[in-house]
């Protein structure tokens, strides 16, 4: 039996730590085709709608998986299902790398869908794990910190495909196989550290008193069914809100492409752009979920609190809507990190809705029906997108950019009529009084 001197004050954090690698890890291997688009294009001799099937079959498995996963944490649990995700990911990541020429479309199609279906566990698994290890005061706060890091994983993927592959496309199969080793390190720490904090024996009392300070029951063992949540408007004003994950994959997949295409921005020199536009949305998911938890310590009722924060986030993007009418390619790149600064913020708030609402033993059920709204809107972008570009040029852009920069604003308007109130829901998704 371990002794209290082995016990530590804030043990959650550790648990945190492991979330931001893994999202990093997930972030980094989702990053490496958008960057090496351009290049694998020539390589490959894509179109753009051969480049937006292949976006698509991992949007499709993503949101295959976001329902599939989301259900399938709830029952495994986090320890179990976490690893199954990353395991799962990992393998179709290294994929990528054998893919040859003659089938390079179909290939990294396939290798994209298994990826995606793997991927789509990241977030279901981290939030339900936040909502163990966090009281609602510090959620958003630690969301928006393992948030960040799928910004350090789209900056590091530019940094180590620039120091690799050659602009002719020489060594573009080493990028895909680094996670493997990443993965095998994660997987390794987390069978060995995660537990749940009332079991774990490094909690001490003092922290697992205070991460469960403001819940308001203790929930029973008992596992809810998946489709329990579906007649929720709760489910679908998240649902809703998440509908903004094509705008943030648009930068991701075609961000690229957008600066190759209109200010020549190459392989080599891709590096800066991307470390400007994540270190904003880096900065951005920290902030955005400090400041809805500054809020909520000021005395302010969480639906006050997150709506205003998402308030705040909708008008900051705005200004993306005017990034394919200038030729200065650092204010363009700027608009962009700024909206990317914005969508984080929003991103760790709108997480943070689940947990607030609904019982840790339902959240990754509700974050995976989002996910996979999310990965549905992304797939009819991709789709329109794709046949714009190919039909008429650049000027596709001009209408993306517009759509960005507006339909946060529109979004929030909606979720607030689907959720006006946030009222917490019982372990039996009835309203707590």
């Amino acid at each position: 039996m371990e002794g209290s001197s082995t016990k530590l004050k804030n043990y959650r954090y550790r648990i945190l730590a492991l979330l931001m690698f893994a999202t990093t890890i997930n972030y980094f291997d989702r990053s490496i085709i958008g960057v090496m688009a351009p290049t694998l294009e020539k390589l490959f001799n894509w179109t753009n709608s051969d480049y937006a099937n292949i976006m698509i079959s991992f949007k499709f498995a993503y949101a295959m998986g976001m329902l599939a996963m989301g259900g399938l944490i709830d029952r495994l649990g986090t320890k179990k299902g976490y690893t199954l995700s990353i395991a799962v990911w990992s393998v179709f990541g290294m994929l990528h790398a054998l893919v040859r020429p003659g089938f390079s479309v179909i290939g990294f199609a396939a290798a994209r869908f298994g990826l995606g279906f793997g991927e789509s566990g990241n977030f279901p698994a981290a939030i339900k794990t936040t909502a163990e290890w966090f009281p609602k005061k510090d959620r958003a706060f630690a969301t928006g910190l393992f948030n960040a890091a799928t910004s350090i994983g789209a900056i590091a993927a530019p940094i180590i495909v620039g120091w690799i592959v050659h602009e002719n496309g020489k060594n573009w199969q080493i990028p895909f196989l680094i996670t493997g080793a990443l993965s095998t390190i994660w997987i390794t720490l987390w069978l060995r550290i995660y537990k749940k904090p009332e079991i774990h024996p490094k909690v001490s009392k003092k922290e697992l008193d205070y991460i469960q300070s403001d819940s308001e029951l203790v929930e029973s063992e008992e596992k809810l069914p998946w489709k329990s949540v579906l007649d929720k408007r709760q489910t679908w004003a998240f649902a809703l809100a998440k509908v903004t994950d094509a705008v943030w994959w648009f930068y991701l997949f075609w961000g690229a492409k957008f600066l190759a295409e209109t200010f020549d921005v190459n392989i080599k020199n891709i590096a800066l752009p991307f470390f400007v536009i994540y270190i904003l949305a880096d900065a951005g998911s920290i902030l955005g979920g400090y400041l809805s938890g500054v809020f909520i310590r000021k005395g302010w009722r969480i639906n006050r609190a997150r709506k205003v924060t998402l308030l705040i986030c909708a008008i900051i993007i705005l200004p993306v809507s005017f990034v394919a009418i200038t030729d200065n390619k650092w204010l363009a790149i700027f608009l962009i990190g700024l909206a990317a600064a914005g969508h984080q913020a929003w991103s760790a708030n709108i997480f943070t809705l689940v947990s607030d609402v609904f019982p840790k033993k339902a959240t990754a059920s509700v974050v995976g029906i989002g996910g996979m709204v999310g990965a549905v809107a992304g797939i009819l972008a991709d789709k329109a997108l794709g046949s714009v570009l190919d039909t008429a040029d650049n000027t596709g852009y001009f209408w993306v950019f517009l759509i960005a920069g507006s339909c946060y604003l529109i979004i929030l308007g909606l979720v607030h009529l689907l959720m006006p109130n946030m009222t917490p829901l019982d372990e039996n998704l009835k309203p707590i009084k």
